[in-house]
């Protein structure tokens, strides 16, 4: 892929400060996370069926969606889903420190799967993926806990920055050819059944919640969900998943300084020099990108 228009870089942004009122509205939820990642899949489901039916060419894309890119599709909403359900129990096992450390592997797994694909990952691409990831532990620190139960959360969480990676990736596939809205139906409509299924087989509880669960389920629906993951989704035609994967790890800071105004949890010293890491790594990757398209291109993936 090229270095990514100045347009979709602000529109990733938009999406990083979205998905960053994940963590306190899930924290203000009273239901199961499982239930949370279900719902926030689930009710995305009629606007953006509305969206894709608009116009003739979603349609179309519908029609056609059983082929190569349904498969996909389908593939990267089970990522998506294997991905909350392995991190999300992560934080049962471990501590939150390590949890969101290992789960912001991210990145280096995305480049891993480039260079799997063939993609050549440039020298100053993984200097940024280390830069930004050493912001991340900076802030969130990591506690190395010897104990079977703390190591199951730890590869957990590692498992799910891998399944996050892997989600971006083929969903960058499918944008090839598949318009946004379309890609996101078929992709969390996955996520959502398979999702049912766990809470089901779980008895996480699906129902019941008071008015304020209910509204905050609604605010990860139009915030994280529609306006965060969709508008990454977005970008993904034009921005590699290592830019992506990169700059979601700012979704740490904008959660801490979040829990500042509304949770009154004042963040750590090590916020400042954590972000600037965090962006300094972002620019570090996005100036690997080359300035024109490649001739080669990556192998599709199938």
């Amino acid at each position: 892929m090229a270095r990514p228009p100045t347009l979709d870089l602000a529109l990733l942004g938009l999406a990083v400060v979205a998905v960053s009122t994940s963590a306190p509205l899930i924290r203000g939820a009273e239901a199961p996370s499982l239930a949370v990642a279900f719902w926030r899949n689930a009710l995305a489901l009629p606007v953006l069926a509305a969206l894709a039916v608009a116009g003739a060419r979603g349609r179309r894309e519908l029609r056609r969606l059983r082929g190569r890119e349904g498969r996909l599709a389908a593939l990267s909403g089970l990522f998506l889903a294997a991905h909350f359900g392995t991190w999300v129990p992560s934080l049962s096992f471990t501590s939150v420190a390590s949890s969101v450390a290992l789960v912001a592997t991210q990145p280096a797994w995305a480049a891993l799967v480039a260079r799997w694909r063939g993609e050549h990952v440039p020298r100053a691409a993984w200097l940024g993926i280390a830069t930004a990831m050493a912001g991340t532990v900076l802030l969130t620190g990591i506690d190395l806990s010897i104990s079977a139960r703390a190591l199951v959360g730890d590869l957990l969480a590692v498992a799910g920055g891998a399944l996050a990676a892997a989600y971006v990736t083929v969903g960058a596939e499918v944008r090839r050819t598949v318009s946004t809205a379309v890609y996101a139906l078929a992709c969390y409509a996955v996520a959502g059944a398979v999702l049912l299924v766990v809470c089901a087989a779980g008895g996480q509880a699906l129902a019941g919640y008071d008015a304020t669960t209910w509204w905050l389920l609604v605010g990860l629906v139009v915030g994280p969900q529609l306006l965060g993951h969709t508008l990454v989704n977005r970008v993904l035609r034009t921005t590699s998943p290592m830019v992506v994967s990169v700059a979601i790890l700012f979704e740490i800071v904008g959660s801490a300084l979040l829990a500042w105004v509304f949770f009154d949890e004042v963040p750590p010293l090590s916020a400042v020099p954590a972000a600037l890491l965090i962006a300094g790594g972002v620019v570090l990757v996005v100036r690997a990108e080359p300035a024109e398209p490649s001739v080669a291109g990556a192998p599709a993936m199938e």
